[in-house]
């Protein structure tokens, strides 16, 4: 075999998933900036950070975030990760009672000990 076959099909090899994956990468950017522009007062929102919140402002590359009752940050458009389209405060709704039936810390280390 020709090593000059050999070494365009190694440069081929290599090259096709770079590309293959740039295009992903831009494709996954312009997708975030599409939903980073489309933001409006009202939608809940996660930051880059894991930070759940509400806007409650908009200005050209920033956004006022409202973290907690009254507690209002400023972050630019590009921390936001993402849309959410669940409310965060149903976890209250999902609380039950089984609390007594898993054993407390104390519980547990009695049982080891013993």
């Amino acid at each position: 075999m020709d090593p000059s076959f050999l070494l365009l099909l190694f440069v081929v090899a290599l090259a096709v998933p770079l590309f293959l994956g740039s295009r992903r990468q831009r494709k996954a950017m312009r997708q975030a900036q599409e939903l980073q522009n489309a933001l409006v007062e009202g939608d809940r929102v996660m930051t880059t950070s894991g930070m759940h919140a509400l806007v409650v402002g908009t200005a050209e590359d920033t956004l006022e975030l409202e973290i907690a009752p009254g507690v209002t940050t400023t972050w630019v458009r590009q921390a936001i990760r993402e849309k959410l389209t669940e409310p965060r405060d149903d976890a209250d709704e999902h609380t039950d009672d089984t609390d007594d039936e898993r054993p407390h810390v104390e519980d547990s280390a009695r049982s080891e000990k013993s």
